[in-house]
């Protein structure tokens, strides 16, 4: 009752720190932080009104909520100035509003200057390395903080179990999943959902949806979690199912819901399903769609071969696509040859994001595939006079705690001699079994026997032959590559899993593909 408040507060003819805290705690807690801003403004103007611990915690938490940097580190100054600055309430307050404001090294600076840090500084520390995608950082100073003598409270340890599901680390997960069980704390619904994403995200599905089944209550984070994990598989089947029993539970769905249903819809040629749940998000839940829907619903038809109805859902979008959703378009309409629309969504890819190398490098590709090779080195010549730079693809495996990392023809690691061996083994046991290789992806005007030879050598090639040499027989091997796996990569995983015998997982920058027995989970539609 945010205007009955307002009005209350006017008609005051004296009012005291108490009054004015009230008003910029209760602003601040109904999404009006500007206005709590403008409060505070008022409250430092009024003579004879102290400002104490509370006022300065509401107030750095609004600066956090809208990223105010500036008015941050002025009212930070002003903490210091009064004194304040050794108040654990208080550093917390700022710990938490510099890490929401992305300056996360003045947060830990903050931390590291307080005498006396409780739970909560701990916590405002590990969840803003979270949320800035620090996630081996978290679980640093989720260390210390144990030396410290604090105990995780399940607030503290779901968010260290989130950094490490963002990490894809499954290993320290693990064992933060026996810390939960020890502790006690593993029934909270904040560490049982952050278990749900952990193992959803390391590609544990199965395990993902034991937790799920053994939880006692559902909340929209729960069901959210599970419904990203398998979409991320591209199980749209699984996905639907559950979202429909989300909705049969009366569980309120979110945007993140909407955006793994619409993209297990996209990665499955879905495309009647897919349009639906975008309407039904806006007419029956009013969900005003971000970029990120209207990037899968890009994704939705362009991926199925739409690429025109994709044209016509852009230009009748509110507003233009981000990068991602013309990269989106711009990738289908290479891998379908189309160049007058590749043409178009490298032309406004470039517009938004000049520095974004995806326009140069999917177009070089759509030229090469052509053999127009003067194209190809005319783009080149563009990337390098803009300075754009490409970046490397990598591959890492991690093995008895330490991770390995990769990159094309890497001769630095030091089994490169039996590694190389064993990719020139696995190379005739698969072209025994029908394998060809698909030198499409390669952007060199080169013979084919050297297009051969440059994909044989590729980063996650390396590193599962690193892990088909290392990782125990009864181990899955698990690979994570920054880039999307190409199609040369892809075929010959399957035959490679087909040959060893042995389950690989790779996480790609778009989704998981799990490869059995010479059969991928994707089926071939990623």
């Amino acid at each position: 009752m945010v205007a009955e408040a307002r009005g209350l507060f006017a008609a005051m003819a004296d009012r005291d720190s108490i009054t004015w805290t009230t008003m910029v705690t209760g602003l601040t807690q109904n999404g009006l932080q500007s206005e709590a801003l403008d409060v505070f403004r008022r409250m430092r103007a009024a003579p004879g009104v102290g400002i104490d611990q509370y006022t300065f915690g509401s107030i750095l938490t609004a600066c956090g909520a809208i990223a105010a940097s500036e008015e941050g580190k002025q009212i930070h100054a002003y903490v210091i100035r009064t004194l304040y600055d050794d108040n654990v309430f208080v550093g917390s307050a700022l710990v938490d509003m510099y890490s929401k404001c992305r300056s996360i090294r003045s947060a830990e600076a903050v931390l590291r200057r307080m005498t006396c840090r409780n739970i909560v500084s701990w916590t405002a520390m590990i969840v803003g390395y979270g949320q800035n995608g620090c996630g081996e950082e978290a679980v640093r100073v989720f260390s210390e903080m144990q030396r410290d003598g604090i105990k995780p409270d399940d607030f503290t340890l779901g968010s260290v179990i989130s950094s490490c599901a963002n990490l894809a680390s499954l290993e320290e997960g693990a064992q933060f999943h026996c810390m939960a069980l020890v502790s006690g704390l593993r029934p909270y619904i904040t560490v049982s959902n952050a278990l749900v994403t952990l193992y959803g995200k390391c590609g544990s599905i199965e395990d993902a949806h034991r937790l799920f089944d053994e939880m006692n209550f559902h909340d929209q984070v729960s069901w959210t979690a599970l419904v990203s994990g398998y979409a991320q598989f591209g199980k749209a089947k699984e996905t639907i199912h559950l979202f429909e029993m989300m909705l049969s539970k009366g569980v309120k769905p979110d945007g993140v819901t909407f955006i793994g249903v619409l993209s297990a819809c996209s990665r499955s040629g879905l495309v009647e399903k897919g349009r639906s749940y975008f309407q039904s998000m806006q007419e029956d839940h009013g969900i005003a769609p971000l970029d990120d829907h209207y990037t899968c619903m890009i994704d939705l038809y362009s991926r199925s071969g739409r690429l025109k109805e994709a044209e016509e859902f852009i230009r009748q979008m509110p507003r233009c696509p981000d990068a991602i959703g013309w990269a989106t378009l711009l990738s289908s309409s290479r891998l379908r040859g189309d160049m007058e629309t590749g043409k178009w969504a490298a032309e406004n890819l470039l517009k938004v994001d000049p520095q974004n190398p995806a326009s140069y490098v999917l177009l070089c590709s759509m030229h090469a595939s052509k053999g127009e090779w003067s194209e190809v080195a005319q783009l080149r010549r563009g990337m390098r006079d803009r300075q754009v730079k490409k970046e490397p693809g990598c591959s890492w495996i991690k093995y008895k705690n330490k991770v390995y990392i990769f990159s094309a023809d890497d001769q630095s690691h030091p089994f490169s001699r039996t590694i190389y061996d064993k990719l020139q083994w696995l190379n005739s046991k698969m072209v025994e079994e029908g394998y060809k290789p698909d030198v499409s992806s390669v952007l060199h005007d080169v013979a084919d026997s050297e297009k051969v030879q440059m994909l044989s050598n590729h980063s996650e090639k390396l590193a599962i032959a690193f892990g088909l040499i290392f990782v125990p027989q009864e181990m899955q091997i698990r690979i994570v590559k920054n880039l999307r796996v190409c199609v040369d990569c892809h075929n010959a995983t399957k035959f490679i899993s087909k040959i060893t015998g042995r389950d690989i997982l790779v996480r790609d920058a778009v989704r998981f593909h799990k490869f059995s027995n010479g059969i991928c989970s994707c089926g071939d539609f990623w």
